[in-house]
């Protein structure tokens, strides 16, 4: 058996978890990153196949935080940020089953058939409403409260839908868009936080840009870039019977790297995984505690890449196209990604990345390939205005636990992590269970927990 020893374990070896790394390494910090796949980057893969260029799980992520902008700027040279073509910055939505600008300013807003009249004049009043007071309502309540149902339905809920393949009457702002719920929150209304915010910021230099974005060659380059400066020797890939236990000298990690048992001593233990991974990794703590903390749900998605080396349907002139609820449909929405990006399909020709599933439809995840083909081919040949839909390739992946629903669970769930490590001192709980789902939010925490790391040490 493998002994080894070092200051910090890292057991996840995603975007969260080689963030942690990659800061621990600029100080000299000496840690481990545990992985359970074969390759660093978690569920973020990179595809290139017959011409085209595609992602196995995430396909964008939203230049939103400073700690985003900081890292790309930090990996020059190693990892080349591609940015979303302004041609595709149009969003389409679902309505009576043909496609729907959603409205990009004050004219298109008056005109777009997506919102009643009603709601439309109702919005006139959305600066003078009072300000909620049930920090736990729902996002389709605070919707319907401030906007009106029209806006929940075909813009609100196809988003929702887009992001977290949720339900609006789950998820509470306060966790899920808490930028949203801060403008009512903080200035009274949507509508005036968010004028007097661009007048606040109005002449200061921009921290972030808030623009889409890739990376050349594929979302994988930035997980890949710094696994290249982290080193393979404080990375251990395909662990497996991964287990972890607090003594009075600090922590014991206790797996098999391939076929080899290893043990590793630390002061720090770091879990950038999912929820239900705590139950299975922290074999020290009462089972009814991380119960409590891992009994997350998760959306389940099915994600079906579609390429075409002659498109002849509908012109791709948007990011993508978002389905409402309302619609009775199980795609969640299609991405254009040949559109937003450049290299990502043969001249002439299409990538679509269909999303299916979600709390909607949870049961695909477990259809068979042939029944997800059918139901893509299907759908794309009517939404997208195709005579035929025939892909030259068309590629599954199924992701059980793909994104946490950010529900009225989520205060106990918070305080329990904290008490948690609180009683059990070097203990850090990440990953997607808190501080948000979109691949800045995980480099913001993990620069947070290796700040805290660093402090600490």
């Amino acid at each position: 058996m493998k002994q080894l020893s070092t200051k910090v374990v890292i057991v996840g070896g995603g975007l969260t978890g080689l963030t942690v790394g990659y800061y621990l390494k600029q100080v000299g910090i000496p840690f481990i990153i545990v992985e359970k796949e074969a390759h660093a980057g978690g569920v973020i893969q990179t595809v290139t196949e017959d011409g085209f260029t595609y992602e196995t799980g995430p396909n964008t992520g939203v230049l939103n935080n400073e700690e985003i902008m900081s890292l790309f700027g930090s990996l020059t040279g190693r990892c080349t940020l591609s940015v979303a073509r302004k041609e595709a910055n149009k969003r389409y939505v679902l309505y009576k089953n043909h496609w729907q600008a959603l409205p990009a300013g004050l004219m298109q807003g008056i005109a777009t058939p997506l919102f009643t009249w009603h709601d439309k004049i109702r919005l006139l009043g959305e600066p003078f409403r009072k300000r909620g007071s049930n920090p736990n309502e729902s996002l389709s309540d605070l919707v319907k409260r401030r906007m009106g149902k029209s806006f929940l339905d075909h813009a609100v809920d196809p988003f929702v839908s887009g992001i977290y393949a949720g339900d609006p009457a789950r998820l509470i702002p306060r966790h899920a868009l808490p930028k949203l719920y801060c403008l009512e929150q903080d200035y009274g209304s949507f509508i005036g936080g968010a004028i007097r915010k661009m007048k606040a910021q109005k002449g200061q230099p921009k921290k972030f840009t808030k623009e889409v974005f890739s990376c050349q060659c594929g979302l994988h380059a930035l997980p890949q870039a710094m696994f290249e400066v982290i080193g393979g020797d404080s990375v251990m890939l395909d662990c497996r019977q991964v287990r972890v236990d607090k003594g009075a000298d600090g922590f014991t990690t206790t797996l098999h790297c391939g076929d080899e048992p290893v043990t590793i001593f630390s002061d720090w233990m770091v879990m950038a995984t999912n929820a239900p991974a705590l139950t299975e990794v922290l074999s020290f703590m009462p089972q009814a505690l991380t119960d409590s903390v891992a009994q997350m749900v998760y959306a389940p998605v099915v994600l079906a890449v579609a390429g075409f080396r002659l498109w002849t349907g509908m012109p791709l002139d948007a990011f993508g196209g978002l389905i409402p609820s309302k619609a009775n449909k199980k795609v969640l929405g299609v991405l254009f990604p040949s559109a937003i990006f450049p290299d990502r399909a043969p001249e002439g020709g299409a990538l679509l990345s269909v999303f299916l599933g979600g709390i909607r439809h949870p049961e695909l995840v477990g259809e068979s390939d042939e029944a997800i083909r059918q139901l893509v081919v299907d759908e794309l040949r009517q939404m997208m205005e195709m005579e035929a839909c025939e892909p030259d390739l068309l590629r599954i992946f199924r992701h059980e636990t793909a994104i946490p629903q950010y529900d009225s669970s989520m205060d106990e769930r918070l305080a329990l992590i904290g008490q948690l490590e609180q009683s059990y001192p070097g203990l850090v709980i990440g990953g997607n269970i808190k501080d948000g789902i979109g691949m800045a939010d995980r480099v913001r925490q993990g620069v947070h927990i290796a700040e805290r790391i660093i402090s600490e040490s």
